[in-house]
C-alpha cells in the first residue's frame, strides 16, 4: 500500500506537533543543537544553538489549506535571532516547509502583513496571507533555499 498524506486524519493539535517535530528534525540533520521550549507562552517553540554565544528562537506554524497565519506582535518581536517556520500540509501532498526570518515583516507586501487593529478587540499581529495568488511570493522562502541565506557556510 502506498503511503498517502492524509492530513485530515489528524486533529489541529497533532498537526501542530507534527510540524514542530519535523522542523526540529530538519535542523538536527543539518547539525544544529535544538532545545525545546517546555511551555510555549512566549511564542518560541524551540531554540537553535549555533555556538555557545549565539542562539536563534524559532516559532512554527502549520496549515492544511490556504489560510491566514498570524504571530502576535507582543510575543513575535521582530529581531535578527527570530525565525518562523511555516509547514503547509495540503491533503494528499507531502509537507512543504518554509523558513522566514522575522525581519521579513519590516517590508510588508501582499503576503507578509502587519495589523495593528487600533481601537479593536484583536491584538496587533504579523500575518501571512496564504493564498494561491500569493504563493509565488512564498516560493523564495522554501526551507532548502533559505538555509544557506540564513546560515551561510563558514570558511
Amino acid at each position: 500500500m502506498m503511503y498517502q498524506h492524509e492530513w485530515n486524519r489528524i486533529n489541529h493539535l497533532q498537526i501542530g506537533k507534527y510540524a514542530e517535530y519535523l522542523a526540529k528534525m530538519e535542523f538536527v540533520i543539518r547539525g544544529f543543537d535544538v532545545y525545546a521550549s517546555e511551555v510555549d507562552d512566549r511564542g518560541i517553540d524551540f531554540i537553535l544553538r549555533l555556538n555557545p554565544n549565539l542562539y536563534i528562537d524559532v516559532q512554527v506554524k502549520s496549515v492544511r489549506s490556504f489560510n491566514y497565519v498570524f504571530f502576535p506582535k507582543h510575543t513575535f518581536q521582530l529581531r535578527d535571532n527570530l525565525l518562523a517556520v511555516l509547514a503547509i500540509m495540503m491533503q494528499g501532498q507531502p509537507v512543504e516547509l518554509y523558513l522566514i526570518p522575522a525581519l521579513t515583516w519590516l517590508n510588508p507586501n501582499a503576503l507578509f502583513v502587519s495589523h495593528d487593529y487600533e481601537n479593536k478587540q484583536s491584538a496587533p499581529e504579523w500575518g501571512i496571507n496564504l493564498s494561491r495568488k500569493n504563493l509565488p511570493l512564498l516560493a523564495p522562502f522554501a526551507f532548502d533555499l533559505m538555509m544557506p541565506k540564513v546560515f551561510p557556510p563558514i570558511g
